[in-house]
């Protein structure tokens, strides 16, 4: 981690991380931890979301950082299913302690391609508008989806992970158009922070592995938690 750091910058990454979950800094790459830094501190410069997407290959790579909310995953994939985005791939790191950050990188694509540059611009502007309460994201679904369909063949779990002695909810479905909006509202509608999560699309199915806090960012009870999964496949199906 300190190769090419000046001493005064290794220390501030250092009390950077004690913020995120042990696992972080064994699993995340020091160029991914020193990235979501200089990410922070960007945040903590504009004072509002920090938003960037840019090419990458033949799709495209979402950067966000802001402070984690229960609603936050609700919106931003609310709007990426507005504008009929395929998502490839999602790396998502939560503090689970002040100032309760969140970065995310989301790979997308629309129609096989990465976004062209007016996509981009209204994406952008659509996230950042929905997070400051300007419309709903909802009358932009409403128009292409019917979010009072459930998903097929809908699959929950929870667990405390031995290795990151998170709780953590598994949540599998058939893929479908809107999926991870919904799994997102209905995480919002549980009061569920997510500090993590995995992806995995594979055979027509979706599989997400997110490690969460409760309400008030609390850690869940093994009781509560086979509840929340009980809950969550009930509100994904119905």
């Amino acid at each position: 981690m300190a190769a090419g750091l000046n001493p005064s910058t290794v220390e501030l990454l250092k009390r950077f991380n004690r913020a995120f979950p042990q696992f972080y800094e064994q699993f995340v790459s020091s160029e991914i931890q020193l990235q979501n830094l200089r990410l922070a501190y960007q945040l903590y410069k504009q004072r509002k979301a920090v938003l960037d997407i840019k090419p990458e290959g033949n799709k495209s790579a979402l950067h966000f950082v802001y402070r984690n909310q229960s609603f936050l995953l609700s919106d931003i994939f609310g709007v990426l299913a507005a504008y009929g985005l395929t998502i490839h791939n999602l790396s998502l790191y939560g503090q689970i302690y002040p100032p309760m950050l969140v970065f995310i990188k989301l790979v997308v694509s629309r129609g096989g391609k990465a976004l062209s540059p007016k996509t981009t611009e209204n994406v952008c502007r659509a996230i950042q508008e929905t997070l400051a309460g300007h419309f709903e994201v909802e009358e932009m679904l409403t128009v292409e989806f019917n979010l009072n369909a459930g998903l097929e063949r809908v699959e929950t779990e929870f667990y405390v992970d031995p290795v990151f002695h998170l709780p953590a909810l598994l949540i599998e479905a058939d893929n479908q158009p809107g999926l991870f909006y919904k799994v997102m509202y209905a995480i919002w509608q549980e009061d569920l922070l997510v500090v993590n999560a995995n992806l995995l699309v594979w055979r027509g199915r979706t599989r997400l592995i997110l490690y969460l806090l409760g309400p008030n960012e609390s850690l869940i009870p093994d009781y509560l938690g086979q509840k929340i999964a009980d809950g969550m496949r009930y509100r994904l199906m119905s």
